[in-house]
């Protein structure tokens, strides 16, 4: 097998644009009148080598996010993960269950009843608490998975009673569309974040709002977005392989 080179150029290149969305997004926030500390900036590593993760890890990016059970296994002995969070930020087919539980410090994609319970079974197996983020289907996308917003809140009461299990907020991906038209999509997500953080659910935190990526990153901190998940902003157009 040929040794894996990387193309140092793309180093640089990487590093100046994590650079850039780290700064924008503290700015994003100020804007908003929110401290920069307050909306946390996920490196989404899809399709990624460690080669040009690492860079970026070394630099103090504390927040990782990955798609793929697999693609993550496969290369997490090659990040340099020391002090880093971990989410898998993708949707999670039950069989998959077994291999994540307990790989990462959250699941950001539980979509159903049957997910849930299966992360339930296998961290109670394993006497452990996953932590997970309900995902929301904001746009009502056929394409997409995610819970539809008025469907929520008994999909939370009944996730919240499980054991080995803790929610602790929402997350969401947003139709394709203008700013504008996403800001609306956050806004309402917002919303449901808030009123469901003021009903104090048992087991049900909200701490944590996960919306805006490499695109829209922006008008999400704006609707109170806490975490953006960026990828291509800071890698470079994805290479699927």
């Amino acid at each position: 097998m040929e040794e894996f080179l990387p193309d140092e150029s793309r180093i640089a290149a990487v590093i100046d644009r994590y650079r850039r969305v780290k700064e924008n997004v503290a700015n994003a926030a100020v804007k908003a009148g929110r401290s920069e500390k307050d909306v946390r900036l996920m490196c989404v590593t899809k399709t990624v080598e460690p080669a040009y993760i690492n860079p970026v890890l070394d630099l103090g990016a504390d927040l990782i996010g990955e798609n793929r059970v697999q693609e993550y296994l496969g290369k997490r002995d090659a990040l340099h993960l020391e002090k880093v969070e971990r989410h898998l930020i993708g949707h999670l087919q039950t069989n998959k269950v077994k291999q994540i539980v307990g790989e990462v410090d959250m699941i950001e994609s539980v979509d159903s009843v049957k997910l849930a319970r299966e992360i339930s079974k296998e961290s109670v197996k394993r006497g452990i608490t996953s932590n997970v983020l309900v995902e929301v289907n904001v746009g009502k996308e056929a394409s997409k998975s995610g819970i539809y917003l008025e469907s929520l809140e008994e999909l939370l009461a009944e996730i919240a009673a499980m054991d080995g299990l803790c929610v602790k907020g929402l997350m969401t991906i947003p139709p394709i569309c203008e700013e504008s038209e996403a800001r609306h999509y956050f806004a309402a997500l917002h919303r449901s974040f808030i009123d469901i953080s003021q009903k104090r659910i048992d087991n049900v935190s909200m701490e944590v709002l996960s919306m805006g990526m490499s695109g829209d990153y922006e008008a999400a901190i704006a609707e109170g977005s806490n975490i953006v998940r960026v990828g291509s902003a800071i890698f470079g157009a994805r290479k699927y392989f």
